[in-house]
């Protein structure tokens, strides 16, 4: 591998570059799942029921905030890119854009915590 190699996944857009692609994917695989419970409302409501059931479970409620934030991921990844490539934005502006959402972020997850 070169050193420009190296040196490009060194930067930290390339870890943006991952993160959507990688939240991206685990939607996809999600959403086929989710319209298929989506679906036993309308064919087997028990089933649905016992669905519901399960997932008062710790894991499958840690497991829904993992999608939640693969969702978050996504989208906010997908703004910075129309951002960044449609919006005439310095260096510096592109800095304080992303770390104005990291502190959203942040504060969306500390309302998160507080609510479970």
């Amino acid at each position: 591998m070169s050193a420009a190699g190296i040196t490009s996944r060194a930067h930290p857009l390339w870890l943006a570059y991952i993160l959507h692609r990688l939240s991206g994917l685990g939607l996809a695989l999600f959403l086929p799942v989710h319209f298929w419970i989506l679906s036993l409302a309308l064919t087997s409501p028990a089933r649905l029921d016992s669905f519901l059931a399960f997932t008062d479970i710790g894991i499958v409620k840690l497991a829904e905030f993992g999608l939640v934030f693969l969702l978050a991921v996504h989208m906010f990844g997908g703004l910075r890119l129309m951002a960044m490539e449609w919006l005439p934005w310095t260096p510096p502006q592109k800095t304080l854009a992303a770390g104005a959402t990291a502190v959203s972020f942040l504060i969306a997850t500390l309302f998160l915590m507080q609510a479970v």
